[in-house]
């Protein structure tokens, strides 16, 4: 029998140790217009975080500022616990290339979930089922080939100008296009799979790139993997774009009902 091939997006986010740091490698797959899909970048770091022999817990937070353009290759991950006390843990990971300047900047929590009083107030997302929708079609950049996207509302749609502005509200259903069960990673890096809300609004594509990303988990490791998932559904939106920069926010639910993930960017834009 075939060895099974790793699939691209853990291929995509291999990390090794080193002596002082830990090593990781771009992927042509997960490749944006100018650099690394910035999703794949937040999972690669999570990856390291989550596989080193400090770790405890599991991920609550994660901030995760693009500093610079990451070039394609090779790259170094300096992984620091600054602080950890009985039930959390602070990290820092600064990401570099060729013993050069920082990159990317990343700052992340761990926490021990423990049993206690809960309230859900957000509300599961009216939506047609993942089969009742159509996929959308293939664009250039390679990252966004990965996934497969299902717009239940607010497709992108790029056409002549219009005088007002269109809606930046999507939902929208995403799964690897090869199909993958959902963990702690691919719930990171889809936080941060969505088409910029300027696409939407102006119904053009703009010179556009995230700045800063933080990704906030409401589920732990085990839950999710009882989740047995390979699909969220989602909702994402933008509430300001001014002077070049923009914000993005959106949700991550399982199709069982569970909010995953809330995530929030600021993004800038050339427009």
């Amino acid at each position: 029998m075939h060895a099974k091939l790793p699939h691209p997006f853990d291929e995509a986010t291999r990390v090794t140790a080193g002596d002082s740091s830990w090593q990781g490698h771009t992927s042509d797959d997960y490749w944006a217009f100018v650099g690394p899909f910035g999703g794949a970048t937040a999972a690669t770091i999570l990856r390291a975080l989550i596989e080193h022999p400090q770790a405890a817990g599991d991920p609550l937070a994660l901030t995760v500022n693009y500093c610079a353009p990451i070039a394609k290759g090779p790259f170094d991950l300096d992984v620091r616990l600054v602080k950890a006390n009985r039930s959390s843990q602070h990290w820092s990971v600064e990401l570099s290339q060729g013993g050069g300047e920082v990159a990317t900047l990343a700052t992340a929590v761990f926490a021990e979930r423990r049993p206690s009083w809960e309230h859900r107030v957000a509300q599961y997302p009216d939506a047609k089922p993942f089969e009742e929708t159509l996929p959308f079609p293939k664009i250039s950049a390679s990252w966004a080939n990965q996934y497969e996207f299902r717009f239940v509302e607010g497709e992108m749609r790029i056409g002549p100008p219009q005088a007002e502005p269109a809606s930046t509200y999507s939902k929208i259903w995403i799964s690897d296009r090869t199909p993958r069960k959902l963990d702690m990673l691919s719930l990171m890096s889809m936080s941060d799979a969505f088409f910029g809300r300027i696409f939407h609004a102006r119904r053009e594509l703009v010179p556009f790139g995230t700045v800063s990303l933080t990704t906030y988990f409401h589920t732990d490791a085990e839950e999710l993997a009882a989740e047995d998932i390979t699909r969220v559904l989602a909702t994402a939106d933008s509430k300001i774009m001014h002077k070049s920069y923009a914000d993005q926010n959106a949700e991550l639910w399982s199709p069982n009902g569970r909010l995953l993930a809330t995530t929030t960017q600021i993004a800038y834009f050339k427009a």
